[in-house]
């Protein structure tokens, strides 16, 4: 493909059979259109898709998608530990080759559009195609999640950006962005104390630690903004998630800018701030694909602490160190051929 575009929708259900059946065949129903992987969590009921194609392929099958969200999904009995507000929770378009992430911006627009007109749903626009600065971070266009949706939809500076500023209860409503490559990073935990796990992950995300007033309760600015203490990490979001069925934690994060902070320079950080708490850091997982370059990175820092030389070492061989180092199989086994995108797409 002379345009390779990346998408990478996340829905509310993370164990149902049925709802991945129909998702995958939705997909694969488009021509053009290359479908690479579906991860359930069932800890956090939620299914990251990930698809690639041509531009306008790619936004049909995110259209289909999404109507298949909005018939098999029914929010009004969804829970789970991750913060969403839709059955199709967020559509990221991420550029991959021959475009740009203002060319990912107009097909986030463009779905959206289509999605307000042609199925009824509310949408709204973040990241690279957010229509206004406040609406740029996810977290804020996503607060209160679809518990507080409703409320939220009655008040003109919440409108969406296409669609009906109406709820709607099976549903809710999908964040369509465009965006660097995320890499959705979680890294395991020793420990069932989520409190501490939280600690940990504030101290590393770039957001930090709430400010504590006298009695106890989060401090606020003269805004009635929440006053924060600065983390270690930029392009870092953190929280701490409980798995019971595994009697661990782990700092589920998603990491913006690889370039800037990478996954195992999160890996070093979180180790480091677990081990202060007596917490020990067992591995990690990618949830999605993962581009080679953060890889290569983290099996080039590996070896220089260990004194070892990367010359000699081919790309796969580096990758396995990568691998080895980042503890990636600690929960579900990393496939090279499955995990990493350029292999993936050859």
């Amino acid at each position: 493909m002379e345009q390779i575009v990346e998408c990478v929708p996340n829905f509310s259900e993370g164990s149902d059979p049925a709802v991945f059946d129909a998702i995958e065949a939705a997909v694969r129903t488009v021509e053009g259109v290359e479908f690479l992987g579906l991860e359930p969590d069932a800890s956090y009921n939620r299914v990251v898709v990930t698809f690639v194609g041509a531009p306008e392929p790619v936004v049909e099958a995110a259209v289909r998608v999404t109507a298949v969200a909005s018939e098999k999904i029914d929010m009004t009995k969804q829970t789970g530990g991750h913060p969403r507000f839709g059955a199709l929770d967020v559509c990221p378009f991420v550029p991959v080759k021959g475009v740009t992430l203002s060319d990912c911006a107009d097909l986030a627009r463009t779905y959206g559009k289509r999605v307000g007109s042609e199925l009824g749903l509310p949408v709204y626009l973040y990241e690279s195609a957010a229509s206004r600065p406040e609406r740029k971070n996810l977290a804020r266009v996503r607060a209160g999640e679809y518990e507080g949706l409703a409320e939220k939809l009655k008040l003109p500076e919440y409108a969406p950006d296409f669609g009906p500023a109406e709820f709607v209860p099976r549903f809710g409503a999908v964040a369509a962005g465009a965006r660097f490559f995320l890499v959705a990073y979680n890294i395991d935990l020793d420990t069932e104390d989520l409190d501490a796990v939280n600690e940990v992950a504030n101290a590393v995300r770039e957001l930090g630690t709430p400010v504590l007033g006298p009695d106890g309760a989060p401090a606020v600015d003269a805004r009635g903004r929440k006053k924060m203490i600065p983390g270690k990490l930029r392009f870092t979001k953190g929280i701490g998630v409980h798995i019971p069925e595994r009697k661990m934690c782990q700092v589920s994060m998603n990491l913006t800018h690889y370039l800037i902070t990478a996954p195992h320079v999160a890996f070093e950080e979180v180790r480091f701030e677990a081990a202060k708490r007596g917490i020990t850091v067992t591995g990690s997982e990618v949830v999605g694909l993962i581009p080679i370059e953060p890889l290569l990175m983290a099996a080039e820092y590996d070896l220089f602490e260990r004194g070892e030389r990367t010359a000699d070492l081919t790309e796969e061989a580096l990758v396995r160190v990568a691998h080895d180092y980042l503890g990636l199989s600690d929960f579900n086994p990393f496939d090279i051929h499955t995990k990493i995108i350029e292999y993936a797409i050859r």
